[in-house]
């Protein structure tokens, strides 16, 4: 068996005639961080759609720990370890930040069934517990705990972005899909983000991909750099070795960056 966790090889993708991604690979090892960059335009949503399921490429195929599930279902790939964030926050904005986690357990169900609910058996008690245990435990990873009370719809950006975060990770993932994190975070914003997104990959061995602008964010980050140009892969390896690549200097981060 292969020692990736994720494995994604020739992913095209079509929108009429224009092709958005052309032979994109992308592969994550359990307990990396990995990043994806490049200009607007150049694919990253699109490979993101592709990898949660919400979109079914036009070629190629996707493996989840060596199982083929380029035609499964976002809920399928859910259930099964992958979890995504979005550009654009997406918060249960009438539910405190301690249930918005506790939703994010329950597709997981309590035992027993409806009578179950109604009497409170021991083992959905038992289940219960087991939850409220593990949303508190991420929520102080996160450095949430002083809000598990407040309702998420009236946080700032930041520790709205860090709710999100923990939502996807309150029930313990395989592949992490992180789709800007840092947007509208101030500098120890960002900061406290990296170290969280370091120790969720080393102690809980997720696998971890993400989408920045903010390219000092990923370069600081991430051991492994994958740059996308006009829908393929342009260069991919060590930050360092990235950032000092003349093509992607050019397609996307300028002479300067050197």
């Amino acid at each position: 068996m292969s020692e990736n966790v994720l494995e994604a090889s020739g992913i095209g993708v079509r929108f009429g005639g224009v092709r958005a991604l052309a032979g994109v690979g992308v592969q994550l090892r359990a307990g990396e961080v990995c990043g994806l960059i490049g200009p607007n335009g150049a694919g990253k949503t699109t490979l993101f759609d592709v990898l949660s399921g919400i979109r079914r490429p036009d070629e190629g195929r996707i493996l989840l720990d060596g199982t083929d599930i380029t035609r499964r279902s976002p809920v399928w790939r859910a259930r099964h370890g992958m979890r995504r964030t979005f550009q654009r926050q997406q918060l249960f904005g009438q539910l405190t930040v301690a249930d918005n986690l506790l939703v994010a357990q329950e597709w997981r169900g309590g035992g027993g069934g409806l009578a179950a609910d109604l009497v409170t058996a021991p083992t959905r008690r038992t289940q219960e517990a087991a939850r409220r245990r593990r949303a508190a435990a991420v929520l102080e990873t996160c450095g949430l705990d002083g809000l598990t009370e407040s309702y998420a719809g009236g946080l700032p950006v930041g520790q709205a972005r860090m709710v999100e975060l923990a939502r996807a990770v309150a029930d313990p993932p395989r592949v992490l899909l992180l789709d800007e994190p840092a947007s509208g975070m101030a500098a120890d914003e960002r900061r406290h983000l990296a170290s969280v997104i370091r120790r969720l990959a080393d102690d809980e061995g997720c696998a971890v991909l993400l989408v920045e602008h903010n390219v000092a964010f990923v370069m600081e980050l991430c051991a492994r750099v994958v740059v996308l140009d006009l829908g393929s892969v342009l260069a991919e390896g060590g930050a360092a070795d990235v950032r000092a690549d003349p093509a992607v200097r050019d397609a996307y981060l300028g002479t300067s960056a050197q």
